[in-house]
This record gives C-alpha cells, structure tokens and sequence, in this order.
C-alpha cells in the first residue's frame, strides 16, 4: 500500500507509485484529505482542484487501471488486518503528524492503521518524512519508530549522481524507498556504477 499524507512531497509518491506498478507490484493507494490537497497543488498546480478527483487523476496519470484507491476511513481494506499478507506500506509523504499519530499507536485512518499493522505483524514499513527543520519532538519519534522496526527514509535527495532536473532528484529518493521495499529497479544513478 502506498499512503499519501499532507506533507509536502507529492512528486515522490507519484515516481514511487509509478516504480510499484513498473514492477508489477499489486498496490492500493489511501491519501488523507490533506494528502489529496497536496496533490491537486504539487502535481496539478490546483489549490482549487476537489482532492478526490485529484486523486483519481494522480492514480490513471500515473499508475492506471490496476492501482485500488481506498477511502481514508475504509477498514476493510486488506491493510487493516494483520491476517491479510502485506508485503509492504510505504507513507510518502508522511506527515509528522502522521508520525505522531503511528507513535502514540493511535489510528485515526487507514493510513494509521496499516502502519501499526505492519509495526505489530514485524512486516516492512517505509515513512518518507518532509519535513525541515525538524524538532526534537519529530526526532525522537523518528527514532521510536525506527527502533519498533520501521524502515525511514528522509527526503533527502543526493547529489554524487550529478542531477540535470527536478525529476533526478526526485528519483533519487524514489529509488531508496524502492530500494528499502526489496524490488530490484534502479532509478538513479548508484555509487558504485560512478
């Protein structure tokens, strides 16, 4: 599953759905309501656009037919359940009140849930936090969650790969959640092919 929450990062979460989908992985997608704002005004420059439509476009502009787009509040999702084998949940971009929410093991979404599922069941979970500067608050529960098993990955792109666009930044960071999911595909350029 591939979370969307309100942080600043929509292009991330659209190379990485695409990369998902490019694989052949089956993924279901859940955006909060503020992640469905995010991606009407960083991916269709829309502050105006209705974050549903956004998101439906964002999924058929970017992964198409195969993807499931599950309401933030729909438990029956298969990632509500630790029954239900789930490879992996990816929150890109995740808030920090998301991080907040996942910490105190509350659950106030789908997006929540599947990560505390994930968390309890030992299975992989990625967060792609946004945020800078980041508090002390934000830290130590980057490093709660890191220490309960969550695998995090800053959007922190590099630049040893000497990026020419915006897009090379961005699959930099794609690639390392990418990377941290276990498939097989490289988005930029690595060290050792330098």
């Amino acid at each position: 599953m591939l979370g969307i929450t309100g942080a600043s990062g929509a292009p991330y979460a659209a190379r990485i759905l695409r990369a998902l989908t490019d694989a052949g992985a089956e993924v279901g997608v859940c955006a909060s309501r503020a992640g469905r704002q995010v991606i009407a005004l960083e991916i269709y420059g829309d502050r105006e656009m209705d974050g549903s439509h956004a998101l439906e476009r964002f999924v058929a502009d970017h992964a198409g037919d195969d993807v499931r787009i599950w309401e933030e509040r729909d438990y029956t999702a298969p990632y509500a359940s630790g029954s239900s084998r789930t490879d992996a949940v990816i929150i890109s971009p995740c808030s920090m009140a998301s991080i907040g929410t996942i910490v105190a093991g509350a659950e106030a979404n789908l997006i929540h849930r599947a990560a505390g599922v994930q968390l309890k069941e030992r299975r992989k979970l990625v967060l792609v936090p946004r945020e800078t500067p980041l508090s002390s608050i934000h830290l130590e529960n980057l490093l709660k969650l890191r220490n309960a098993g969550a695998d995090i990955v800053a959007a922190m792109p590099g630049f040893y790969h000497l990026p020419q666009t915006i897009d090379d930044l961005v699959d930099f960071v794609a690639g390392r959640v990418i990377d941290s999911v276990g498939i097989d595909m490289t988005l930029s350029q690595r060290w050792s092919d330098r």
